[in-house]
């Protein structure tokens, strides 16, 4: 199973970006998919995911700003990002964690950059 992300780059405070993963491969049930960043200089956090039932969880600072949204046919989940802030800059990586068989699956990243 590989992920592929495209999706980001450089945009202004306020801007949007809409980022998405697709996972490669079959065989597999898909349990969480989810975004996390990384900061320069901090580590690696939650900013939303989407569980087995479908209920997303955001990180309290990116609530009412960013929606993740799933397509189970297509083994792809996306993070539309509104009123993006400079602090929301980073390296956004996108995670499967399937069921039969158990796994983890990270993907390579993809810049964000919000100029303010």
């Amino acid at each position: 199973v590989q992920l592929q992300a495209s999706g980001g780059g450089l945009v202004q405070a306020g801007g949007s970006l809409r980022l998405s993963c697709t996972a490669s491969g079959s065989g597999f049930t898909i349990n969480v998919m989810g975004w996390y960043r990384q900061a320069p200089g901090k580590q690696r956090e939650e900013v939303a995911i989407i569980g087995y039932g479908g209920r997303p969880d955001y990180v309290d600072s990116v609530k009412g700003r960013f929606t993740i949204s799933r397509d189970v046919a297509k083994k792809t989940v996306y993070l539309q990002m509104n009123n993006l802030k400079p602090e929301d800059t980073g390296v956004y990586y996108c995670r499967l964690a399937t069921i039969n068989p158990t796994a983890d699956y990270w993907g390579e990243g993809t810049q964000v950059t919000v100029s303010s």
